[in-house]
């Protein structure tokens, strides 16, 4: 198997979503798929290590997906090898009261990776222009100033909000977050399936909820907001990656190759030299531990 190409999946021009495939195996079995993501998760976790002290860089990985798109195992799967004090994941549910009393994006602002992190975010500040925007109602529970009814959540509001977010990413990529968005494209006959396997599987019905199925109803509706997102938002410094999400373990090898490839090209991230004094006198320190009783 050639490298993972990533022209194949970043998106650089306007897509047209349900023209992308949401399967691919690249003619592998899922224990070839699985080897090869260990490799790769492996030389990503040595290079979170660079990048932890080398301390100039900050990681935002943003995972959007409906719902069974495989977000949760690809975090498990593609980060296993990480050190855990280097990564944060959060998930982002509905918003607390705490969280509904500021701006839409202070959940996310205090949330962030700092310098030397990875942070992943599990489901993100998108919700805000997917969820909402099926449901603009929701948006009423903001209680914002200009929002008097639905009618005032019009297409000005969401042009105001798009930009909004284009603004926030852009100010992180200007002081150093690496910015990294995957949307996992699952079909609806693949959800289809992982909905009744929670449902045929005892220790998976916890995770199946009579809302599931109330959102998959509404699954056109949610495959144009996507599109509508991805396009306005999909820029040189936060771009948007489609992978196919049908085949997990092919899903979870492409976002970590991407991240792996990616992240290589940044040649400046490597790990501090020692002081000159000390390079000098690592044969006396050496000495010093080794002469101790």
């Amino acid at each position: 198997m050639k490298e993972i190409q990533i022209v194949n999946y970043k998106v650089e021009e306007k897509i047209i979503l349900p023209n992308n495939h949401t399967s691919e195996n690249f003619n592998l079995s899922e224990k070839e798929l699985e080897k090869k993501l260990s490799k790769t998760r492996k030389k990503l976790g040595d290079l979170q290590n660079t990048l932890y002290a080398h301390d100039k860089y900050a990681i935002l990985v943003c995972l959007q997906g409906m719902d069974t798109s495989g977000k949760d195992s690809l975090i498990r799967e593609v980060f296993k090898d990480f050190n855990v004090s280097g990564v944060d994941v959060v998930s982002f549910k509905v918003p607390t009261d705490l969280e509904r009393s500021h701006d839409y994006l202070w959940r996310h602002y205090i949330a962030l990776p700092a310098r030397g992190r990875f942070g992943v975010f599990n489901r993100t500040h998108y919700e805000n222009v997917l969820v909402t925007r099926v449901h603009p109602n929701y948006i009423l529970g903001e209680n914002l100033p200009d929002i008097k009814s639905i009618k005032d959540v019009n297409e000005s509001f969401w042009d105001k909000r798009f930009e909004q977010i284009n603004t926030f990413e852009k100010t992180l990529a200007e002081n150093g977050t690496l910015i990294f968005k995957f949307y996992m494209n699952l079909s609806k006959e693949e959800q289809k399936f992982r909905l009744l396997r929670r449902l045929n599987k005892a220790n998976k019905n916890w995770k199946f909820s009579p809302g599931d199925l109330a959102e998959r109803k509404l699954w056109d509706n949610y495959m144009e907001c996507y599109q509508d997102a991805i396009n306005r938002t999909s820029k040189p410094h936060a771009p948007w990656y489609l992978i196919p999400a049908d085949n997990k373990p092919a899903a979870r090898l492409i976002v970590a190759s991407i991240l792996l490839q990616e992240l290589k090209k940044y040649s400046d991230i490597k790990e501090p030299e020692l002081s000159p004094k000390i390079k000098e006198n690592i044969s006396e320190y050496k000495q010093q531990l080794q002469n101790e009783l």
